[in-house]
C-alpha cells in the first residue's frame, strides 16, 4: 500500500484511552483521520478532551484548536461495535498476554477483512497477541515512544504469521501521519529502544544509588551532554565523529579498545524497598506531585523546539 492510499485510510479506531491511546487520538485526529475511542472507563470521553487541551499545542505542523479535534471524535464502549468500520485499529491495553489474546481474537472477528491491527505493545510479540485469532496475518507492533504525538519514533515488528504486506501498510501509515517508523528486522524481547532505555536507566540508578549524584543531579548530566548529543546524531554517528578523520575504525583502535573493562564497572542495582522509596522521595522532591501538565508541558514544549530545529537542518 502507498502512502496515498493509506491517507484514504479514514476511519482508525483506538482501543484503550490510556496515556499512549491518549496520545494517539491526538495525532491521528491532528491528522484530520475519523477516529472511533473505544475504552471502558465511565468518564472516556472528559478524559479525552481533556487530553486534548494538553497535546494540541505540541502536534506535528503546529498547534491545533483542541475543540476542533474533538468534533471528529465518536466514543463506542463496544468493541465489536467500535472496529466494524475500522481501516485501522490501533489497540493500546494494559501488558498482559491474556488480556491483548482475548481482544485480538474479538478484533479479528469483528474488523473489516483488510484492515490493519496494531499493537503499542513494548514487550509483546504479534504471534503470542494473535495466537487465539484464526487469521493474525494483519497483526502488526506499532511501538511508539510516549508521547507518541510528539516522539516520532515507532518501532515496527512482525511475527512469523505476518504477512510483509502487513509490515509494508504498517511503515506507510505511520509514515502518513507524521511518524518514522523503523522495521526491526527480528524480534526480540522489549525491542530496541526500550532496551537502550533501559540501559541506561540501569546506571542511573546505580549511580543515584551510590551517592555519585542526586536524581535530579543525574537528569542535568544525562540532559546536558548524551541527551543534547543523541537528539542531534545516533551513538555510532557519534562515535564515529568522536575518532576525528579516522572515524570509528581509529575510535575502535585507540579509546574503543577499554570498552569491555568499562562494561564491567557498570552497576546492577537491585531495585529493594529502600533503593524504590528513596527514588520516589528524590523524584517527588525534585518535580513535585501536583504538576503533572505543567512538566508535560515544559517536556513537550522542549521536544517540540528541538524537532523543529532538526527539521530546519536536516541534510
Amino acid at each position: 500500500m502507498s502512502d496515498t492510499d493509506t491517507n484514504r485510510q479514514r476511519t482508525v479506531t483506538v482501543v484503550g484511552a490510556g496515556t499512549i491511546g491518549l496520545g494517539w487520538i491526538a495525532l491521528f485526529r491532528g491528522h484530520g483521520l475519523r477516529v472511533v475511542v473505544n475504552s471502558r472507563r465511565p468518564d472516556a470521553e472528559r478524559i479525552v478532551r481533556d487530553s486534548l487541551e494538553l497535546s494540541a499545542p505540541f502536534l506535528p505542523g503546529g498547534p491545533q484548536d483542541p475543540a476542533a479535534l474533538a468534533e471528529g471524535l465518536e466514543f463506542e464502549p463496544d468493541l465489536e461495535r467500535a472496529v466494524a468500520e475500522a481501516d485501522v485499529v490501533q489497540e493500546n491495553a494494559p501488558e498482559n498476554l491474556e488480556l491483548k489474546q482475548e481482544l485480538f481474537a474479538r478484533i479479528g472477528k469483528a474488523a473489516p477483512a483488510g484492515a490493519l491491527i496494531l499493537s503499542s505493545t513494548s514487550t509483546l510479540d504479534p504471534d503470542a497477541m494473535g495466537e487465539r485469532m484464526a487469521d493474525s496475518s494483519r497483526l502488526v507492533v506499532g511501538h511508539p515512544f510516549n508521547p507518541p504525538h510528539v516522539v516520532p519514533l515507532v518501532e515496527v515488528v512482525a511475527g512469523e504469521r505476518t504477512a510483509p504486506g502487513a509490515v509494508a501498510e504498517a511503515l506507510a501509515f505511520y509514515r502518513s501521519v507524521g511518524r518514522h517508523p523503523v522495521a526491526l528486522r527480528k524480534p526480540i524481547l522489549a525491542f530496541a529502544a526500550n532496551r537502550l532505555q533501559s540501559a541506561l536507566l540501569r546506571e542511573s540508578i546505580h549511580l543515584v544509588k551510590e551517592g555519585v549524584v542526586s536524581l535530579e543531579e543525574l537528569d542535568e548530566v544525562v540532559t546536558h551532554s548524551i541527551g543534547l548529543r543523541w537528539a542531534t546524531v545516533g551513538p555510532f554517528l557519534a562515535f564515529h565523529l568522536g575518532g576525528g578523520t579516522g572515524g570509528l575504525r581509529k575510535w575502535l583502535g585507540t579509546l574503543g579498545a577499554g570498552l569491555e573493562k568499562g562494561w564491567e564497572l557498570l552497576g546492577t542495582p537491585g531495585m529493594d524497598e529502600e533503593t524504590i522509596t528513596s527514588l520516589i522521595e528524590q523524584a517527588e522532591a525534585a518535580y513535585g506531585t501536583d504538576r503533572y501538565e505543567e512538566l508535560v508541558r515544559a517536556r513537550d514544549t522542549r521536544q517540540t523546539a528541538i524537532l523543529s530545529a532538526l527539521a530546519e537542518h536536516r541534510p
